[in-house]
């Protein structure tokens, strides 16, 4: 007697990766490895023209500060010209401010290359929007871990090649950092495709001065019941993540730039060991952000994994801040990893699934000045709060302040039920397309 043929479930296969998609994370990953590079050592290097201490936290926030103020250009340059012609400009500047940085023989040259490698740093946002335009909706939390992954990547790799070219002087380690970003231009020029269509790019031209025109020639019609609904403006969910992205950016920061004077003044953590504590830390990042964090969202979607980790973030700052026992710094430190891990990228993925097709670079890039200013603010504040409140002070300070964004965050629409939007008029209209910037954001008025 035969027996009947049973069903059996079968798990789906993976889908490949989108062709062309790994080119864009080798581009983002050597350009966090030159970025690791240079920021370990600048400190030092700054310090043989007689910087203090304000002066180089001044350094490293006129990097931010250039970033912030060109991320929403370049993002916004993206989306008319597209995504290959903005990432190229970016790699060469990046060159440009490396170079720079190694022959400075004043500060204000040393302030210059800085300031130019800062306002090229929208490369990163660039290539993330250029992923996302490379796949389904469904499939893009997916490369966003694998982009977070490339962070991991830089952090790891990036300090242990700064540290063996100043072997050869304190001038190296910029100079090959310059190298590596023209080899990663030359790269990215050759293997990096164009993920913008030509089409989409002249359509979101064309409707800009259609609407322009529009609205510079057609008399605004009455009030009334049947007036049709104004054209929106940003997205009320996309100010929302730049505002959480600011805030969790700046409670960050301040862990990365006070933890090795806690870890000396608690456990006399010298910098070698510091060392050793970053390169765990990155390479958990690349274990989480490459492996595990794709599954969790596939699972339970971005928004849930965002608010998981920014709990665990929270908690892990808390525990840190509190630490006595190596013991319990090892688990304090895992725990803000993996909640920074899940956090990071599932933001970038909310960024993307919020935003409109035709906008995308420049929601990337307005996320990307949003950290930015996190980056401005935090490690100043946090070694204040040091110096005058007390070792604990910054890194709690940092966890009631991502504790107070889960409130916003957790207020964000679900994928497809974007927020009400402010209405604006026809003539505002171009805010969508080349208004938003710096000056007209509400965070400013802009990832490294």
């Amino acid at each position: 007697m035969q027996r009947p043929a049973v069903d059996t479930p079968t798990t789906p296969a993976r889908r490949p990766l989108p062709r062309g998609f790994w080119p864009i994370w080798t581009t983002v990953a050597l350009d966090l490895i030159g970025f690791g590079i240079v920021v370990p050592i600048l400190a030092i290097y700054a310090k043989r023209f007689g910087a203090s201490g304000l002066t180089i936290g001044l350094l490293f926030t006129s990097f931010s500060l250039a970033q912030f103020l060109f991320a929403p250009v370049l993002g916004r340059l993206s989306d008319r010209i597209g995504r290959k012609p903005v990432i190229l400009l970016s790699l060469l500047g990046t060159a440009a401010g490396s170079f720079l940085t190694g022959a400075a023989g004043t500060l204000w040259v040393l302030f210059a290359g800085r300031i130019v490698d800062g306002a090229s740093g929208a490369s990163q946002a660039v290539a993330q929007a250029a992923a996302a335009d490379l796949a389904e909706p469904s499939e893009r939390p997916r490369l966003m871990g694998l982009i977070g992954a490339a962070f991991g990547v830089g952090f790891v790799v990036g300090p242990a090649i700064g540290g063996l070219a100043s072997r050869g002087g304190p001038h190296v380690p910029f100079y090959v950092a310059g190298c590596l970003a023209l080899i990663n231009a030359v790269a990215a020029w050759r293997r990096v495709p164009e993920t913008l269509p030509a089409a989409q790019r002249t359509a979101r031209h064309t409707a800009l001065h259609t609407a322009q025109h529009t609205a510079q020639h057609t008399p605004p019609p009455a009030p009334g019941p049947a007036t049709p609904a104004p054209r929106r403006a940003l997205n009320l969910d996309l100010r929302r993540l730049a505002i959480v992205g600011l805030v969790t950016t700046a409670a960050f920061t301040a862990f990365e730039s006070t933890f090795t004077l806690l870890g000396q003044r608690r456990f006399g953590l010298t910098e070698g060991g510091a060392s050793v504590v970053f390169l765990g830390i990155g390479l958990l990042l690349v274990l989480i952000q490459g492996g595990i964090y794709h599954r969790l969202v596939g699972r339970a979607g971005a928004k849930p994994v965002y608010l998981v980790g920014l709990v665990v973030l929270t908690v892990g700052l808390l525990v840190t801040a509190g630490a006595t026992r190596w013991v319990v710094l090892i688990g304090a430190l895992v725990l803000l990893t993996v909640g920074q891990g899940l956090a990071s990228p599932s933001l970038t993925s909310l960024v993307t699934e919020h935003a409109p097709p035709r906008q995308r670079g420049q929601a990337m890039g307005f996320q990307q000045s949003a950290y930015s200013v996190g980056r401005i603010v935090g490690p100043p504040g946090a070694g204040w709060l040091f110096d005058h409140a007390g070792t604990w002070v910054p890194l709690t300070v940092a966890a009631g302040l991502c504790l107070a964004v889960l409130v916003p965050a957790i207020g964000i629409a679900p994928t497809g039920e974007p927020a009400a939007a402010e209405p604006v008029s026809a003539a505002a209209s171009g805010e969508l397309a080349d208004a938003t910037g710096p000056h007209s954001d509400p965070i400013s008025g802009r990832g490294g």
